[in-house]
């Protein structure tokens, strides 16, 4: 089997789970070493731990080093298949970020797949369940990925306890896809999911995205969860323009007030909106795998970020593509050939 070798030193673990993809994809094995080596916690956490036995599972893999700290992993896939499969981080590690190191792999499956995923649904720095639904699987429809999702229960950290099912469709060749300009401009709507705290907290996060940029602050907009499986506070505002939604999201944490919550989150929908590129910096990241395996496509975003150009990078090593970026009156231009 050919092998390629990795250095994880300087990647988080987007590195290692954009390998499981690709992996899975290509059939081309890897080892990596000095996993999320200059993180304060280096090696393998119970989420990434999870999303390596989940690609494990789904392409029948023989895998090394998969355990709880390891800052070794090789990784030799099987062939995929679809079915029906349950994972859960065990914790409120992302469940989102599981289910897109496996997702690629079981739209080229040749049968339905049906996956039951349990753990965190809204973490900082991961994308929200709000957001896979919203705005990650519809940029994948437009290259011919099918599926359906549906969130069953509201998991955050520190509790976890999400829950949510996504149904896969075989798909046979992407089509490539431009995301370059924005079609006509909707709306601009907020919204704040409260989970075991007052909700006084969320009118206020609620109030400085109305007076940021200019979103109606009605009480109706805050949605106390029930149950309350611990405490939990996540501020979102959805951006439609065309056929797209950008979802952006602020989590509530100890320690930050809910203004500030709210204006962190404002600035950030902010330079999105002034930069006027299609597509927003968290999904440009992720848009660049599917537009590989399509062979083509492009789109631009206000951010050029590391994650970006350390995914690209990484790519590829595994597919025979070329990523190139330029700038653009929006901000950047990004293209895969």
């Amino acid at each position: 089997m050919e092998m390629i070798e990795l250095d994880g030193t300087e990647g988080g673990g987007q590195l290692l789970r954009s390998a499981l993809t690709l992996s899975l994809c290509t059939g081309i094995g890897f080892s990596m070493s000095h996993i999320r080596g200059k993180r304060r916690r280096p090696g393998l956490m119970r989420q990434h731990l999870t999303a390596v036995n989940a690609a494990a599972s789904v392409g029948q893999a023989r895998v090394q080093g998969a355990a709880l700290g390891a800052t070794e992993l090789r990784f030799e896939p099987g062939a995929v298949r679809g079915g029906e499969y349950h994972f859960a981080t065990g914790s409120a590690g992302s469940a989102t970020l599981v289910l897109q190191t496996v997702l690629p792999a079981l739209w080229q499956a040749a049968e339905p797949s049906t996956l039951q995923l349990e753990g965190g649904t809204h973490n900082p720095l991961a994308p929200s369940a709000d957001f896979i639904a919203e705005s990650y699987l519809p940029a994948l429809a437009q290259m011919g990925v099918q599926t359906t999702f549906a969130l069953h229960q509201h998991g955050f950290y520190p509790a976890g306890g999400g829950r949510f099912e996504v149904q896969v469709n075989p798909c046979a060749a992407l089509q490539p896809c431009a995301l370059e300009t924005r079609g006509v401009p909707l709306s601009v709507e907020a919204g704040v999911l409260m989970s075991g705290l007052s909700g006084s907290i969320g009118l206020r996060e609620l109030q400085v995205l109305a007076d940021r940029l200019c979103v109606d602050a009605h009480p109706r907009h805050v949605q106390s969860l029930r149950p309350a499986i611990g405490p939990g506070n996540v501020a979102q505002v959805r951006v439609r323009h065309g056929t797209q939604v950008e979802v952006f999201t602020g989590h509530g944490e100890r320690g930050i007030s809910a203004e500030q919550v709210g204006a962190r989150l404002a600035d950030e929908v902010q330079q999105y909106l002034d930069g006027g590129a299609c597509v927003g910096e968290h999904l440009s990241d992720q848009l660049l795998l599917p537009m590989a395996l399509a062979g083509g496509g492009s789109f631009t975003t206000h951010v050029l970020s590391e994650h970006l150009v350390s995914n690209a990078r990484l790519i590829e090593k595994f597919l025979p593509v070329e990523f190139e970026w330029e700038k653009a009156d929006t901000g950047w231009r990004v293209w895969v050939q």
